[in-house]
């Protein structure tokens, strides 16, 4: 399998060469159906559009093919990270400070792996959340296996698309 800390070294260059900060570089489907998943964002919007999506891909595209750091063929998947979008760096809990989240830890923390909480922010390296039934937790960001935002409603309003061009049709129901 590919080294994910070797292929972020070579793609994040590029990625911020254009403006872009990366979410995560993953490597899916094993050997039957590997896919190098590049998910990056302006800064700015926390999101991209299609013809960002085409300008880094073309980039990594470029430094990949001449460094060829995968060895098996691979399918190449650039995207913006989407609504319920993963947490994987620490500054994305307190960006998304206030909306609801699943995290899976990698050690249990009280007897637990997997909180769906508030997030109430970043003190250090310390994740705090709020859960229903077990109330403010903290947790070392290092003990974080997998996070993402929840869909919500609130989510949805706070992260509309910037642009409806090529949308069919809106609607605006009350």
């Amino acid at each position: 399998m590919a080294d994910i800390a070797a292929l972020t070294a070579l793609i994040e260059p590029e990625a911020k060469a254009l403006g872009f900060e990366l979410v995560r570089v993953a490597m899916f489907g094993g050997k039957s159906d590997p896919t190098l998943q590049i998910m990056a964002e302006r800064p700015d919007t926390r999101q991209l559009d299609l013809s960002d999506c085409e300008a880094l891909s073309r980039r990594v595209s470029e430094v990949l093919d001449a460094s060829d750091p995968i060895e098996e063929a691979y399918r190449l998947e650039v995207s913006s990270p989407g609504i319920d979008r993963p947490l994987t760096r620490a500054k994305d809990f307190e960006d998304w400070k206030g909306y609801d989240a699943r995290i899976r830890l990698a050690e249990p923390l009280d007897g637990r792996k997997q909180f769906d909480a508030r997030l109430d922010g970043l003190e250090g390296d310390i994740v705090k959340v709020y859960a229903e039934r077990v109330g403010e937790i903290a947790i070392p960001f290092g003990q974080i296996a997998s996070a993402k935002l929840v869909l919500t409603d609130a989510l949805i309003k706070a992260t509309a698309p910037l642009s409806v061009e090529g949308a069919d049709r809106i609607s605006q129901e009350g």
